[in-house]
């Protein structure tokens, strides 16, 4: 046991009457929702990079927090790191965590040390992993932070920066794999560009195509099970990052012939800088056949750039499980909490009060959206507006052409009356939930 958390109990439900700031209020891991235990619904994750990885700095200035494991630059400070970060797992009592490489190890700049010091971190995570039943939701490779991707990693003009970055994901899923890791992600946070006067975009594409094609080739060849996910990101830290959206990914994964490989990690966070809502993104995925996992935060209105921060909104929240509920649920996927500490929120304490609110928030939106499915009222308004199509006539019109469509307006006289889109009404109902 560590000296980090010294003093914190493991965290229990107490009840929505409770007033203890650490304990749970709404989240019951054994309540059940639909017919399914709520922990089961929402598969939890740790974030290891912004939970401890993460030092406290953001664009204006540097590191805050004062950890027993910084400076992050030797292994018996990577084991300590895992040791505070298993501890935190118990506390929470939360099934699952991720990682990126670098969160893990220190960096030395040789992937021949690099790829020693994973192999020694993720033994040890083994041996935690074993005692403790926490489990990995997903790994994943840091290829946007090392000056060596400053102009990408699959997409990079240097082709020994290709060949860096190809075998640093199959260390890394190599890994994942070892760990049992039920899903890989790759965020290409370098791959777009900042200006186009030096950027071959097409030939970047192909490569990150091409790129991606092997990582599901050496997925297979391994006999690994999990999902390889893609997570959408417009800009920041590259102008323009080739991963936009969920349909620009969606179209990208159709382009490479992709799309029955690769689904997507989609963040609340991510989806705000694109112009979205985190509910458009997961209906969007979830229509086109490739929602995979969540990750859980919200960014700073006022801010203008991914802040990160732990989730409170409950609409918003409910409405993202009510389309992932009517989705069939996140499967194989979870809810990662990619979310960081202000900061100046300097203890230990903040630390696991943060993700007990986080987990709080999303049992209300759980519940409220299964609340909503359970009284039907939405899909009933759907069926209602939409109920035009469901006749024989609507449906022939679909194997029809234009020809014959205009000469069925002509002979009926066609003049159709616009219908209310009854906005407000739902709005409220949706309220009477949340």
């Amino acid at each position: 046991m560590t000296q980090f958390f010294h003093g914190i109990d493991k965290v229990t439900f107490a009840g929505a009457d409770s007033t203890d700031p650490m304990a749970f209020h709404h989240y019951d891991p054994d309540e059940i929702v639909m017919g399914k235990r709520m922990e089961d619904h929402l598969r939890f994750a740790v974030a290891y990079w912004h939970s401890f990885a993460w030092e406290g700095g953001d664009p204006f200035g540097g590191q805050t927090f004062e950890r027993p494991w910084h400076p992050q630059d030797s292994m018996e400070r990577a084991r300590l790191k895992a040791d505070a970060a298993f501890e935190m797992f118990d506390l929470l009592n939360v099934p699952y965590f991720c990682w990126h490489d670098a969160d893990i190890r220190p960096e030395t700049g040789s992937f021949e040390t690099n790829l020693s010091t994973l192999n020694e971190i993720t033994d040890y995570f083994g041996e935690k992993m074993q005692t403790t039943g926490t489990k990995l939701l997903w790994g994943t490779a840091n290829m946007f932070t090392h000056r060596r991707w400053m102009s990408g990693a699959s997409t990079n003009p240097d082709p020994d920066v290709f060949a860096f970055a190809a075998a640093t994901v199959k260390s890394c899923l190599d890994a994942t794999h070892k760990l049992g890791g039920e899903n890989y992600v790759l965020w290409g946070g370098r791959e777009g560009y900042e200006t186009l006067l030096n950027t071959e975009m097409g030939l970047e594409l192909d490569h990150m195509g091409r790129f991606l094609a092997m990582v599901v080739e050496y997925k297979h060849k391994i006999g690994f099970k999990g999902q390889i996910l893609v997570e959408p990101k417009p800009q920041e830290p590259s102008k323009h990052q080739y991963d936009y959206d969920a349909a620009t990914c969606f179209g990208f994964l159709q382009k490479y012939g992709l799309e029955n490989e690769v689904k997507l990690n989609l963040e609340q966070g991510h989806a705000i800088l694109a112009g979205h809502s985190f509910e458009h993104e997961i209906a969007t995925a979830s229509a086109l056949g490739v929602l995979g996992s969540i990750d859980m935060n919200r960014n700073d209105y006022q801010s203008g750039w991914d802040t990160d921060q732990f989730p409170n909104n409950v609409p918003e929240v409910a409405m993202a499980y009510y389309h992932i509920l009517k989705n069939g649920g996140l499967k194989a996927g979870g809810t990662n909490f990619d979310a960081k500490l202000r900061r100046q929120s300097l203890d230990a304490k903040d630390l696991i009060a943060a993700h007990i609110g986080g987990m709080d928030i999303c049992a209300r939106g759980l519940k409220a959206a299964a609340a909503m499915i359970e009284d039907g009222g939405l899909q009933t308004a759907l069926n209602d507006r939409y109920a035009g199509w469901n006749t024989p006539e609507a449906q022939a019109m679909l194997q029809s052409d234009l020809a014959s469509i205009t000469q069925r307006v002509l002979d009926a006289q066609l003049s159709p009356v616009p219908k209310s889109g009854q906005q407000e009404i739902l709005e409220n109902y949706v309220n009477r939930f949340v």
